[in-house]
């Protein structure tokens, strides 16, 4: 049984050694990341409101929020998106958040 805990605990440690730290970026920082970057960019009218929405995950292990475009839209009161950003942040695997940032009008 203790050579089950023991085999669990490395791996876990190597998952988060390897860049499985709960937050999905395109680049990915050992001990720290916080990074934005472009989504989806529509036609459209200049965009006059901004709405973001987000998840956060603890310690890799739970993760909770909705990250959604309709989230985002509904508290930036958005009907029409022109533009779409996401940034991750993440700390060690020990807390980490992304979220999705949408413009319009």
């Amino acid at each position: 049984m203790k050579n089950v805990l023991i085999a669990g605990f490395l791996g876990f440690c190597l998952l988060n050694l390897t860049g499985c730290m709960g937050v999905a970026s395109p680049v990915m920082g050992w001990a720290y990341t916080e990074a934005k970057y472009d989504g989806v960019i529509e036609d459209g009218p200049a965009p006059t409101k901004t709405g973001t929405a987000c998840a956060t995950s603890i310690l890799t292990m739970v993760a909770t929020g909705d990250a959604s475009l309709e989230t985002a839209k509904a508290n930036g009161g958005i009907t029409q998106i022109s533009h779409v950003d996401h940034s991750a942040k993440n700390i060690l695997g020990i807390w980490g958040e992304y979220c999705t940032i949408v413009k319009g009008s």
